[in-house]
Formats: C-alpha cells, structure tokens, sequence
C-alpha cells in the first residue's frame, strides 16, 4: 500500500469511514467486509482496479465506493455464485479475518465482470424504514389541513416509502394503519405520537430518481435487496414486504433530475381540495446546490399561490446530528420541526407540531 496512488488512498479512508459508520449502526460483518476490503484490495483484478482507481469522491456520502462494493459482494453471496463466500455471511457467525480475506479477494478475482458492472450504479437501499418517521408527517398535514393528499416524492428509488400508508405502526403508545399490513414497522418511540386520529387519504403518488428502480423485473428486486446490509436481518425481511406490497400499489416513478421534477410536476396553479406534498428522505445531501436552490424557490413561489383549500406542503427527512424530519406548509409558509430519528428509522423521538 506504500505505492498507493492518491485516488487508492482516498478509497481505502472511504472504507475504513464506512466501516465506523457501520459499527456504530449494528453491522459488525458489514464494517468487517468495508475493513478487509481497505487492508487487502489490491490492483490484481479488474475489480479491484476500478474501486481503488475510482476517479470521483468515493467517500460514504459522494459516490458511496464502500457500498457499491458491499452491494456487489452481497449480491455475489446472496445469488450463491460464490458459495465459499455465501458461507461466511450471516445467519452464519463472524468469519476469521484471513478467511475473510482470501474469500472477497477470490470472488473478487472470479466475478470480475460482475462486480464492476454493480459498481457502475449508486447505491439504493431505500430504507423502507424511513416510513416510520414519514408517516408521523403526512398525518399531521392531514390534521392540519383537513384534505386529501397527493404525494409527489423526489429520490424515490423504488417507490417503497411511497406506500407509507400502506403499512402498519406501533408509535409509542399509539398505533396506526391495518391490522393485516404487509409491513409492520415498530421503531423504539420517545414522546407523544403522531396525530393517528388523523383522516389520512391519498389521492395519488409519484416520483422520481436519476436511476428509478423497476421492481416488475426480478434482477432488479435483487439488486435493490443486495444493497441492505447482510447482517441487518430485519432490513431484509421489511424491504421483501416492502416490494411485495408495491408490486400491487401503483405509484409511477419517472427517470428525472430531481429540481427539472418538481418544476414540472408541481405548477403553480392551486389544487383545490387536495394537498400537494412534496417529499424526500437522506436525498437532500446528495442533490447539488444548484438543484437545491431551484427546489427551494420554486416551493416558496408556488407556496405564495397557495390557499387554505389548496395547500403545498415540504417534507424533509434529512441528515442532520440526529436526522431531523422537518415540515413547511403554505399558505402560512410556517415551518415545523416535527422529530428526530434514527437514519433508518428504527428510533423515533417525535416532538409534534
């Protein structure tokens, strides 16, 4: 590693970045992949020429290098083309390190093609358990505004948290959504719940992603799960519900930079009756400024036409020190701070409106 190039080096830091961060979210075979992969990788295989030799930022929340090779890995493993790999990944105990090595670095070399060709796409996990801090959102514009919703949502993946009102809730005391639910997601809950009492219906839904996940083709529902962490056992089984469900709920997703979207979708001219919302989950940090820009004046010109009987709503549930899931709704133009959760929602801290 003393002839690393620049670009080498910045990989290997990604790695070693991802691996903390996954330790600390309660993946130790995850942070165990991301460590070996800094300590072992080496230029021998084309694969492992294009993860050190990558060319952008390949840090966690840039390019996210770490988990496109995760993804690329699990996949491997998950598809039983590498069985000796297969092997050592969960329900199966922490594998020894070396063995650990020898596997990746062997899959590496035999599935070359394969892993380049995963890498080529940014990872997508959408984290169905986002949905659990969303829904507390979209039952407060409901109880505040009294209307229908149409939900418009920028970063969309697959769609998964699209159908948030398809699931069933456990939110601290209270509970929320049908009892034969697809889905029930049950987060560690602090303060008062949402407002569940709320009237919630949704007129529509649609999104959009610079790389929209098709779940009707099987190739890539696999893909999709490849990227959830192996040893989060409960992630995989709520995103296989997840696509079940959303194989029957309609919810068009269209290929789309996200500031183009939301100036087509959303116009200016009122929806009465309904409530329009805009919405994203850990998208934001990943847009560029520009597009964030445009998404924010565009909101606040289309917010100044809005009326009680034709509210715009913006919810956001972003990346902050803990994420924060923020809320503004015109024609007040009032901004709310309704929680603080987990990034995959499985803790919910819900302050209200």
């Amino acid at each position: 590693m003393g002839q690393d190039s620049p670009q080498s080096q910045a990989v290997r830091a990604a790695l070693k970045s991802q691996a903390e961060y996954c330790r600390r979210l309660g993946s130790p075979f995850t942070a165990c992949i991301c460590e070996t992969l800094a300590d072992h990788l080496d230029m021998s295989t084309a694969a492992g020429r294009a993860i050190l030799g990558w060319t952008g930022d390949p840090s966690p929340l840039a390019d996210g290098v770490p988990l496109r090779a995760v993804g690329a890995l699990n996949a491997l493993a998950r598809s039983r083309a590498a069985p000796y790999l297969a092997a050592l990944y969960p329900p199966n105990p922490l594998p020894d390190a070396g063995e650990l090595a020898r596997a990746l670095l062997r899959a590496l070399d035999e599935h070359s093609a394969r892993v380049v060709e995963f890498l080529s796409s940014p990872p997508q996990t959408n984290e169905v358990g986002r949905s659990a801090v969303l829904i507390g959102g979209f039952l407060t514009v409901s109880r505040r505004t009294a209307l229908p919703l149409h939900l418009y949502e920028i970063g969309s993946s697959a769609g998964l948290n699209l159908r948030a009102d398809c699931y069933r809730y456990d939110l601290g005391e209270a509970v929320w959504g049908a009892r034969d639910a697809p889905l029930h997601l049950a987060p560690s809950w602090k303060g008062p719940p949402p407002p569940v009492d709320a009237v919630l219906t949704i007129l529509s839904r649609r999104g959009c992603d610079a790389n929209p996940i098709d779940l009707q083709n099987p190739s890539a529902r696999e893909r999709l799960i490849a990227y959830v962490w192996a040893d989060q056992a409960d992630r995989v089984a709520r995103i296989e519900a997840a696509i079940a469900n959303a194989l029957s709920v309609p919810a068009p997703l269209e290929r789309a930079e996200a500031a183009d979207w939301v100036e087509q979708r959303i116009g200016l001219a009122p929806v009465t009756g309904s409530a329009r919302v805009l919405f994203h989950s850990v998208v934001w940090s990943y847009l560029s400024e520009e597009s964030r820009q445009r998404i924010r004046a565009h909101l606040s010109h289309v917010g100044a036409a809005a009326r009680s009987d034709a509210p715009l709503a913006w919810l956001r549930f972003e990346l902050a020190d803990p994420p924060e899931l923020r809320l503004t709704l015109w024609p007040s133009g009032e901004e709310m701070l309704l929680a603080r959760a987990h990034p995959h929602g499985t803790w919910v801290h819900w302050l209200g409106a």
